[in-house]
């Protein structure tokens, strides 16, 4: 089994998510066995309780795994579904040992970050090796920046593991930043030797330099870059600035990177086939015209808190030959403003998922909206939530409507924790999370999007709908179009009535993929790009065309 360890260097938010998993897709297009693994230095055990202003969004995986962001990008370019053991903090490596201290498991000895935290890190990395199907080849991701305080214990446990495995089954690349100097015209080499002689000073030696620029590397910065830095001028790989981050795997292929990653590694494999790839590329630029969808959120000011939303509408805009413009709106804007003057223009609407009361009348606007307009319209987990409540006020007339995540004593909880739910104060992993199984009803939007009645989606979410109030719901025309295989928690609801109103209690941005755009996502962009053109999606047989 291979090993490959990407590091950064001189700034953060250099891309080394997008790095690792386009070295993934390039390996695994030479018919490699790829998976990729991600290494945070918080302390927190997971990101699920961190402000998506500062951590940006939570990626679920299938098991149930609150991970972050950089997993989702993982699984979009080798499209592969990813685990709990594919996403480590530091927060999860300490309470181990702390935990196994605490069993006796360290037999009276002294616990120390070198061996035991050490150590513990080593066995994460292995842990993902050992699976029915092992790897040939593990990506390792290092957060952080070299010579952050936090990231040492990462970094001293892979100096180890490439002593323990050998040169040849272990290579490190470091991405780092060649700034270029506008007034001097000027590329400048020195962040870069400073950040490799970090590394260096902890006792790892670089293989490959993937270097962030917005300008071309010339031969002479190569040469120097490779001088100083002691690694072969091959393994100076250019990594430019470009306008999609699917067009990085073509670049860095362009560049050889996975012909010198095999090469250092040994190992025999034909060059990629990035045909596909390519093809998916030429419709994303070709497209014939662009369709504008608001996404009104809580927390639109940071775009990476949706960042599976944004990836998802690509998808679907790809596999749909548009372009698809995202108008972001404050659910706070609607809450002063007149829905029309910011929504008047669009021809679709998302509500996405989020937490807590604040935003939710500006989201409940954009739903009355987009209900009574007719336009197309998607919810997504407190977006389906945000619906019933608004169905539940204004076409069924019970005014009291609301969610008891808001207010624990409201007359009419039609959102609310069910019977069998404890009302537990904890926060870290205590959400119904990951996959599960939820059954379509024949004949609905949902079982004409999906094309089959029975799927698995990724949740994250505490409240439900209250199935005291189904009935009321259907008899004013609300379809439940979704439920899980007991019936007993509505997953889909949908208008019979309208040209495209879905709503899921599950997030179904976090399984679409550049090759397989999500059905709903597809079929709202479809939907859009009909309401742009001044018809509707009536024939239902037209989503799936």
């Amino acid at each position: 089994m291979k090993y490959v360890f990407i590091t950064g260097g001189v700034v953060s938010s250099l891309g080394k998510g997008i790095a690792a998993a386009s070295l993934g897709l390039l390996l695994k297009q030479r018919g490699l066995k790829v998976t990729i693994q991600k290494f945070d230095p918080y302390i927190n055990v997971d990101p699920g309780t961190m402000s998506p202003f500062q951590h940006g969004e939570v990626f679920v995986t299938e098991d149930g795994a609150e991970t972050d962001l950089d997993l989702g990008h993982y699984e979009r370019f080798i499209d592969t579904d990813l685990t709990q053991k594919h996403s480590v903090s530091t927060g999860q490596i300490y309470q181990a040992v702390i935990n196994r201290e605490r069993e006796g498991g360290y037999l009276g000895k002294t616990v120390q970050v070198i061996p035991h935290i050490t150590n513990e890190i080593k066995a994460r990395i292995r842990a993902v090796g050992k699976a029915d199907s092992p790897p040939d080849v593990i990506i390792t991701e290092i957060g952080g920046t070299t010579g952050d305080i936090e990231s040492q214990p990462f970094l001293e446990a892979t100096r180890q593991l490439r002593l323990e495995l050998g040169a040849e089954n272990c290579i490190f690349i470091h991405l780092t930043l060649v700034p270029y100097i506008r007034a001097a015209k000027e590329l400048k080499t020195k962040p870069t030797q400073n950040s490799v002689r970090q590394l260096r000073e902890i006792g790892i030696q670089p293989d490959i330099l993937l270097c962030r620029t917005e300008v071309p590397l010339n031969r002479d910065i190569r040469q120097k870059l490779a001088l100083f830095c002691n690694v072969r001028e091959d393994a100076v790989i250019e990594a430019r600035d470009v306008s999609s981050i699917y067009q990085v795997p073509i670049q860095l292929e362009k560049e050889r990177l996975d012909e010198a990653v095999v090469k250092l590694l040994r190992i025999e494999a034909p060059p990629p086939d990035l045909t596909e790839w390519i093809q998916l590329l030429k419709r994303h630029n070709d497209a014939e015209s662009e369709v504008s969808i608001a996404v009104c959120g809580k927390y639109v000011h940071l775009r990476d808190a949706y960042k599976s939303i944004i990836e998802a509408f690509t998808h679907a805009g790809i596999h749909n030959d548009v372009g698809v413009q995202i108008r972001w709106v404050d659910a706070e804007d609607l809450e002063a403003n007149d829905a029309d003057q910011i929504l008047r223009d669009v021809s679709g609407i998302l509500v996405p998922g989020g937490f807590g009361e604040r935003g939710i009348p500006g989201k409940l606007e954009a739903v009355r909206y987009a209900r009574e307009q007719r336009i197309p319209f998607l919810g997504i987990c407190l977006g389906l939530q945000s619906a019933v409540i608004e169905f539940a006020r204004n076409v069924c007339g019970i005014e009291d409507a609301g969610s008891s995540e808001f207010d624990i004593s409201c007359p009419n909880a039609v959102i609310d924790l069910m019977e069998d739910q404890e009302r537990d104060g904890s926060k870290g992993g205590t959400m119904r999370l990951g996959a599960y199984s939820c059954k379509i009803k024949p004949g609905t939007r949902a079982a004409e999007c999906y094309g089959e009645l029975e799927v698995a989606e990724r949740h994250r979410h505490r409240w439900e709908v209250n199935n005291q109030y189904r009935e009321v719901f259907e008899k004013h025309g609300l379809v439940i179009s979704g439920t899980s295989p007991d019936d007993h928690l509505v997953e889909m609801i949908e208008l019979s009535d309208h040209p495209f109103f879905v709503a899921v209690q599950f997030h179904p941005e976090l399984k679409s993929r550049p090759t397989k755009p999500h059905p709903l996502f597809k079929a709202l962009v479809k939907a859009a790009k009909f309401q742009a053109m001044g018809s509707t999606l009536d024939d239902r047989s037209a989503i799936n065309s």
